[in-house]
């Protein structure tokens, strides 16, 4: 008999330690991108707290191999960052003036552009690349390049303090955003060595300062501006609160997942930075105190 019970027993305790295994790989296996100054960093987000971070990757864009030494100064102040080509790559862009590839693994510059006052850059299909341009000397526009062509621009439209650009897949186009304006560009002659973009739609903004653009959905568009968070139904084309933070000011960066009610934002509180990222379900705040913190992203 004890040796029936004892079997049972180690039966049970097999089944917990691989359901607590198998919880703790899943807990671990949500990362997200912090960028600030000249570093981005992608940290583990189940174990960073206000008090520790588990770090899982991490870069200064003053010493990415193979990225020339002329670019160093144009990668001084980071401001987006997207983990691509399932996660394989990690775009960054820099208000300094420029925009890099890296791969992840070994860090190594794959491509590079002088892009002025970039705020924020998207993979597109055929690995091409999107850049927003902000306020600048040949900046207020729309770039397109081809990732295997460094410095060499495809494709420009006029775009007054572009602050976000985010490509659909499922709708097949690519959303940007503008000081007032939130616009929809369809891609034009894809495969050939001159694409380009059409403008297909465009809507003015509730309030001016469009500053952060996010997809939430296939069907929503979440947008900050410079006082609060909205959201856009892309089936009916109307603005609406986005409760959570609808009047949070100053947010730089938000990331919301529907279905798990997740929230995670940044804010400026010091000036336009800050040195916390914020979670909503679960409610948290991590700390990054050494850098000043612009934008957070999730890979996902």
């Amino acid at each position: 008999m004890m040796t029936k019970f004892k079997y049972v027993d180690l039966i049970i305790l097999v089944c917990f330690l691989f359901i607590t295994v198998s919880c703790n790989e899943s807990k671990g296996s949500q990362e997200i991108i912090v960028g600030g100054d000249d570093v981005v960093m992608i940290l583990d987000f189940n174990y960073s707290t206000d008090s520790i971070k588990k770090v899982n990757w991490y870069l200064k864009t003053s010493e990415i191999p193979g990225m020339p030494d002329s670019m160093i100064r144009y990668m001084k102040t980071v401001d987006d960052h997207k983990s691509v080509d399932n996660n394989a790559r990690i775009l960054i862009c820099s208000s300094s003036g420029g925009t890099v590839l890296v791969d992840r693994a070994t860090k190594r510059c794959l491509f590079y552009a002088i892009t002025p006052n970039a705020h924020s850059v998207e993979y597109l299909p055929g690995n091409r690349i999107a850049v927003a341009l902000s306020t600048a000397d040949k900046g207020n526009r729309l770039e397109i390049y081809d990732a295997d062509r460094s410095d060499t621009v495809l494709f420009k439209d006029s775009l007054y303090s572009g602050h976000g650009v985010t490509w659909m897949e499922e709708r097949n186009l690519l959303y940007t955003l503008g000081y007032d304006e939130l616009r929809a560009y369809s891609l034009v002659n894809w495969d050939s060595p001159n694409p380009g973009l059409q403008l297909e739609e465009s809507w003015t903004l509730p309030e001016t300062g469009g500053h952060d653009l996010y997809a939430s959905s296939e069907n929503q568009l979440l947008i900050s501006t410079s006082k609060k968070v909205w959201k856009f139904d892309l089936n009916n084309n109307t603005f609406g609160p986005f409760h959570p933070i609808a009047n949070e000011p100053d947010v730089k960066s938000v990331y919301y997942d529907e279905k798990a009610d997740h929230l995670i934002y940044t804010k400026g509180e010091i000036s336009w930075w800050t040195h916390h990222v914020y979670s909503v379900n679960p409610t948290k705040k991590i700390a990054i105190p050494e850098i000043d913190v612009y934008k957070v992203r999730v890979i996902k």
